[in-house]
This record gives structure tokens, sequence and C-alpha cells, in this order.
């Protein structure tokens, strides 16, 4: 072996080196056809595609990906509906039986509506009256809750006289105290009781009330019904909301037919519009 130098570098000489034989490669590695597929689609495209296949709509998916906004949507499917994550792993998104599905983020300003069927429940006016007196003194109830709770002593309700001071009808004077809500009633119009309870008066109102009904309504709440013709209830008896009770008339302290209604509080009368 021999050596020279070469512009300051020494190199070495000699018989050449053998070559190594070529390695052939004889395993076939799998192909991604998912990634093949991912590779081709723009994320735009996929989000689109998703849409479609889930019932929103390949328009409303473009739109979506177009403000970068995605939703967690649950397909309506019976079979899984493949969706592609960021990372570039595939997820199966189960409609039915409560599967995993997919989680995407959206911009703040992003905005989107779905309209959806209105859900309405039958309220229980009992109920919700037993509710309000059992939940705390009725003397502290506010108006707001206990709007409603009623029901109109009348078929229909047209207020002759409000609640409130006024100028007597049958003096002329003012500051006539008005303890209740006169409606508008023809003589033998059925009243009706305007929520549940016991019958503890029946008879002659000595201050002006003519023939009278009272019902208790429990935990201080009664009503009365004043001017009445005739009764169609006695004491004692039970009655259910909207039982008619009497027949207006214009008895006792009265100018004409009519109802004069009241709502006691703990032996004080408050506005009746508050509770119907």
């Amino acid at each position: 072996m021999t050596s020279q130098n070469v512009r300051g570098r020494r190199r070495a000489t000699g018989p050449a080196t053998e070559l190594r034989p070529a390695r052939v490669v004889s395993e076939i590695r799998p192909r991604d056809t998912q990634r093949q597929v991912r590779r081709r689609k723009s994320p735009m495209r996929q989000v689109a595609d998703f849409a479609a296949a889930s019932g929103v709509g390949q328009k409303a998916g473009v739109a979506l990906a177009a403000t970068g906004l995605a939703l967690t949507v649950g397909l309506p499917a019976t079979s899984p509906v493949m969706a592609t994550s960021e990372s570039g792993q595939t997820e199966a998104a189960l409609a039915v039986g409560g599967g995993s599905q997919p989680e995407v983020s959206a911009e703040a300003s992003a905005k989107i509506d779905f309209s959806r069927a209105a859900v309405a429940t039958k309220a229980d006016p009992d109920g919700k009256l037993k509710q309000l007196l059992s939940a705390q003194s009725v003397g502290s109830i506010q108006a707001s809750s206990s709007k409603g709770t009623m029901a109109s002593p009348l078929d229909t309700l047209s207020t002759a006289s409000p609640f409130g001071y006024r100028i007597s009808p049958l003096t002329g004077g003012s500051g006539d105290f008005h303890r209740g809500q006169d409606f508008v009633a023809q003589c033998g119009t059925a009243v009706h009781a305007a929520a549940a309870g016991k019958v503890t008066f029946a008879g002659w109102h000595e201050y002006g009330g003519g023939n009278r009904v009272v019902v208790d309504h429990g935990n201080g709440l009664e009503t009365t019904y004043n001017h009445l013709s005739s009764f169609n209830v006695k004491v004692g008896d039970t009655v259910s909301r909207g039982d008619t009770v009497a027949l207006s008339g214009t008895t006792g302290a009265s100018t004409g037919c009519h109802l004069h209604f009241e709502v006691q509080v703990n032996g004080e009368v408050v506005d009746p519009m508050g509770w119907l």
C-alpha cells in the first residue's frame, strides 16, 4: 500500500473494497386507505362531507367550515359514521346507544340557529296554589307569585268597579273604600268557586254584602261572593275549583245586578286581580 499527499491531505490507496449485495425487501406494507383519502381532501371538504352525512346538509357544512365552526352532532343513523379528527385518527360516532361524538371548537363570533319544537306542559292550578300556600306565609306572598292561581268566579269577567278607594255609588261621597272587585253579571248568572276549599259561611251578610258565600282555601286564604240571589252550597260543603256555589243578584247594599268578589288574606282584604 502506498500513500500520497494531495493538497496537504493524506489519502490511502489500495485494493477496492467489495460492494455489499443489494437487499431485496419482500415485505409489502399495507396501505392506509383512509390516509390517502384524507390527503386528497382539504379540511373544509372533510367538514362539509361530515355535515352532509349527519343530515345537516352539504351547503350548511361548507358554510360552517368557512367560518371555522363545527359542532358536536348526534347523528340519526343506525350505522356508525366515520369522522376524521385533526390528529388524523378515525373515530366512530354512534347515533344510537350514546356513542362517542366528535368535539370541535367554534369561534366566539360564530352564530348559528337551530329551530326546535316548543315544549308545553299543562299546569295544575290547584296544586300550584297549595304549594304556594304551604311554602310561605300567605301574608308575604307577592303578586308575581299569586297571579293566575285562582280561577275566574264568572264565565266572563268585565270589571264594573275596581278594588280600592272610590266615590260611593250609594251616597255619592268620596273616600269610600271598596273591599273587593265588582264584575258585571246579570241576575241569575252562575258564580263559580275560584279554587278548591270548604264553605264556612252561606247566608245573609249584615254589613251590606246581602246573600254571601265564604270559601276557606286554607292557610289564611279566603274568597267571598256577595249580593247573590240564591245559594247552591251550604256551610260545611267541600267545593272544587269551578263548582257553581251560587247565582248572582242584587241583594244587600247594591244598586244593580253584579258580583262583588273579595279575596281575604289572614282576615284582610287584598286586590282580587292579584290572584286571578
